[in-house]
């Protein structure tokens, strides 16, 4: 019998966390893990899970992009009921599964706000016997928090709950401590896997879809509205004006504006919800522009186009603009700051990127799916 995997992942604003999740999984279950990822965000199309057992919780998010508020699936705040059900939900799970191993994403670095069901969950797996291994799964830069007292929190929880932490970057790029300083404090439990992305695809796209265009994507979430408008004004001011133009808006954008965005639709201009097949539009296209996500970036890097990013940097965010700001000092995309984002500002980084190479020597560690399925499936022995 295939060992069994429970991986939770809860997003909030866009679909990152989620789709990260989803590549490492379908890396594990390619290793003959039997894996069950656990989504308690909203339920999105764009996701492929291929290869696991995928459980939906009723789905919360942030309220906006300032992260004050996590409301439910209809904009209400979230109820005692509602937190209840999804702590039962998620422990009759793990209890029913017994898995050999526990994947809990960002928690204890990020989502405090769900504690209330993922401490039930780290104690009914403190309780088992036998005991998973219980990995915490975290991308390479957290959010700025300049409370020490917090840091100190995350380091309790780790070292209580917490056998091994999966680091998806590579420190030669940027290491943890960069942004976690008391990351020495665990450093025997940390383990950089490299970065999460489907490389294979990237190499071998599934079509022609996107050949010879730009490519204008503004993530999965609920933001992006500036850097879609801007570049719609934008266009008629670059020398690639001829070429075809595709507008990518997060699924969560709402309605009434992706309507009005559409209206710009005419010769050579698309506007359309994000495709599940984004790698090969990348993989295709002339010239990407985008916003600085984990796995947008890493995408545009795998299939080796040229990228100017507008990282975004809504409340708290930081983490979007250190890693396109370190990318592009090392040649490898152009970064306009979100507060800088005008029109003229994005024509010239066009400009610039469209006279530059592609960027074909990366020189950083993209096998971060394989590598983490690797050490999962060792350290389940």
């Amino acid at each position: 019998m295939a060992a069994r995997v429970l991986f939770y992942v809860q997003h909030l604003l866009g679909i990152g966390h989620l789709k990260r999740a989803t590549t490492i999984a379908r890396a594990m279950a390619e290793r003959g893990l039997e894996v069950t990822l656990v989504s308690g965000g909203e339920n999105e199309s764009v996701v492929d899970e291929t290869g696991m057992t995928f459980v939906q919780l009723p789905p919360i998010r942030a309220q906006d992009r300032r992260f004050q508020a996590i409301v439910d699936a209809n904009g209400e705040e979230i109820t005692d009921d509602l937190k209840q059900g999804r702590r039962d939900q998620l422990v009759k799970l793990y209890e029913s599964l017994q898995p050999s191993a526990l994947i809990i994403e960002l928690f204890p670095f990020g989502r405090r706000a769900l504690r209330f069901e993922l401490l039930p969950l780290l104690e009914a797996a403190r309780a088992s016997s036998p005991r998973p291994v219980v990995i915490s799964s975290v991308r390479d830069i957290l959010v700025e928090k300049n409370r020490p007292e917090r840091q100190l929190e995350m380091v309790e929880t780790v070292e209580r709950y917490f056998d091994k932490v999966l680091v998806h970057g590579d420190p030669n790029l940027i290491a943890f401590d960069a942004t976690f300083p008391k990351a020495k404090d665990i450093e025997e439990k940390l383990n950089y896997t490299g970065y999460v992305v489907d490389q294979k695809l990237a190499d071998h796209p599934e079509g022609t879809q996107g050949t010879g265009e730009i490519i204008v994507s503004s993530g999965s979430g609920r933001v992006g509205e500036i850097l879609l408008r801007t570049a719609l004004d934008a266009r008629a001011k670059t020398s690639v004006r001829d070429r075809p133009w595709r507008y990518l808006a997060g699924n969560s954008l709402p309605e009434e504006i992706f309507a009005e965005l559409a209206n710009h639709t005419g010769d050579g201009v698309i506007v359309e919800r994000a495709r599940p097949d984004f790698v090969t539009l990348l993989a295709n296209c002339h010239l990407s522009i985008s916003q600085g996500g984990y796995n947008t970036i890493m995408e545009v890097l795998a299939a080796r186009a040229r990228g100017v990013s507008v990282p975004y940097a809504g409340g708290q965010e930081t983490e979007q603009t250190l890693r396109t700001g370190l990318l592009a000092e090392r040649g490898l995309l152009f970064q306009i700051p979100e507060a800088d984002l005008t029109v003229s500002r994005l024509v010239d980084a066009v400009e610039n990127a469209l006279i530059s190479p592609r960027p074909n020597d990366i020189s950083i560690n993209m096998s971060g799916a394989e590598e983490s399925a690797r050490l999962v499936a060792q350290w389940i022995g």
